[in-house]
């Protein structure tokens, strides 16, 4: 006989597989929702006491904030107007032959330095010299016949004076001899203008500067309406700049040109060293409409070869110098919603903020107008934590931070778990000798505040 299992026993089991599963899952609830509560109330424990020591820092009376100052200086501060320019050449010359024929020589080495006057290349002169040849003998027969009609005139004239001979037959000698001497002046002529042929056979340098790539190979006949030419010659010594200024500044470089020549300076790759310094040569009669500026051209010594055709440059154009300004560091002007300001140190190394008027600034200087006096000291680095009547201390050694090249290696014993333990180890060393308020860690750039 089978058997039968009962099913109410099967009910049994189920039930009880499922209080477990159920008293499984409300154990893992409780867990996770007390684990919560301890991570909350750390995390709460954790916030309550940093609140309280930044607090208590702030709010401490006698910490002192550690800043840097400065004292104003004064000086003559040049006034500047900056531009970005091309370099070109003062003069280029495109060198071509002026009489055909073929290229008998080419004297000079490309890239090469040329004089003016220097004989560049050669062209075969025998047909301009036939030529030359050809006018000086036209010119010497009527010289001749020239000298014989002179004598022949005075015979006439002395014939028509004794009555031997008639008047007429004089003048008509007379007429003749003027008509030959003006067929020698047309023969001298010829032989100027064979003479200037004949010298276009050798192609001279036109002007002192540096010879660019051949054009034209020796052996090739040459024409005159050749394009590229033989070689283009330019000049680099000295070199010409053409840059370009807002057109609202036309009338302050008008001013300033009126009271002598203006210098301007040219900056090399880094943008920040002067490479040659030179004068405005001129200044365009109109103000370019696309572009709202106006084309002033510089000229430059270029004794280096510094500059060259074609590159693209940073200038300034000096146009005025302030004499005796007070000037302080630009990081000491802090700007707020009523204006620029800066923090002035008092007897009592308390600082106050006092507004101050700012006539010209850059990248290192600030020229103050109104607000601040050479006896006074201003704050230039450590602004994060300042405010009206803080106490600050100032700096005297300071130095940056140098970061690593190279990561340090970890000490600490052999294996995993000492490695772990070494850099933990120097991390806690590090955060002990470096230990500053966070007023110090502002020693290194000037922070705006918050």
């Amino acid at each position: 006989m089978l058997f039968k299992p009962d099913l109410n026993d099967k009910a049994k089991a189920a039930g009880e597989g499922v209080a477990r599963v159920a008293s499984g899952a409300r154990r893992r609830t409780v867990s996770i929702a007390v684990w919560l509560l301890i991570i909350g109330g750390l995390g709460y424990l954790g916030w309550t006491y940093f609140k309280k020591t930044e607090t208590a820092t702030r709010t401490r009376p006698d910490f002192a904030i550690p800043v840097l100052a400065t004292m104003p200086r004064v000086e003559d501060v040049p006034v500047y107007l900056d531009g970005v320019g091309t370099v070109r050449a003062l003069n280029n010359v495109t060198v071509r032959a002026q009489v055909n024929g073929k290229l008998l020589s080419v004297n000079f080495k490309e890239g090469q330095d040329v004089k003016k006057g220097d004989v560049l290349a050669e062209i075969d002169p025998v047909i301009y010299q036939a030529q030359y040849d050809q006018a000086v003998a036209k010119k010497a027969q009527d010289e001749a016949t020239l000298a014989n009609a002179r004598m022949d005139l005075v015979r006439y004239q002395q014939l028509a004076a004794s009555k031997a001979g008639s008047a007429q037959q004089a003048d008509t000698q007379k007429a003749l001899v003027a008509q030959l001497e003006a067929l020698v002046k047309s023969d001298q002529a010829a032989i100027d203008n064979a003479q200037a042929t004949l010298g276009y056979t050798k192609i001279i340098a036109p002007l002192s500067g540096r010879a660019g790539l051949r054009q034209v190979d020796q052996g090739n006949i040459v024409q005159t309406s050749d394009a590229t030419g033989v070689v283009v010659i330019t000049q680099l010594q000295p070199i010409a700049i053409q840059f370009s200024l807002p057109q609202q500044q036309i009338v302050r470089v008008n001013a300033a040109s009126a009271k002598g020549p203006l210098s301007v300076d040219v900056f090399g790759n880094d943008g920040k060293t002067v490479v040659d310094t030179g004068k405005v040569a001129g200044i365009d009669n109109q103000v370019d409409q696309t572009t709202g500026t106006v084309k002033i051209k510089a000229e430059f010594p270029n004794e280096n070869f510094q500059l060259w055709p074609g590159q693209f440059v940073n200038v300034r154009l000096k146009v005025n110098t302030l004499d005796k300004a007070i000037v302080i560091p630009t990081a000491a002007v802090q700007r707020g919603p009523a204006g620029t300001f800066v923090y002035v140190i008092g007897q009592d190394n308390t600082v106050a903020a006092r507004p101050v008027s700012v006539t010209l600034q850059n990248e290192t200087i600030a020229v103050i107008a109104t607000g601040v006096t050479v006896e006074d000291q201003v704050v230039t680095t450590g602004f994060a934590n300042l405010s009206e009547g803080a106490k600050v201390s100032i700096s005297k050694d300071y130095q940056a931070p140098t970061p690593d090249l190279a990561p340090r290696r970890q000490k600490g014993s052999g294996g995993p778990g000492g490695g772990q333990r070494g850099e933990k180890g120097e991390r806690r060393g590090a955060r002990e000798q470096g230990a500053a308020p966070q007023g110090g860690q502002q020693g290194g750039g000037t922070k705006a505040p918050q």
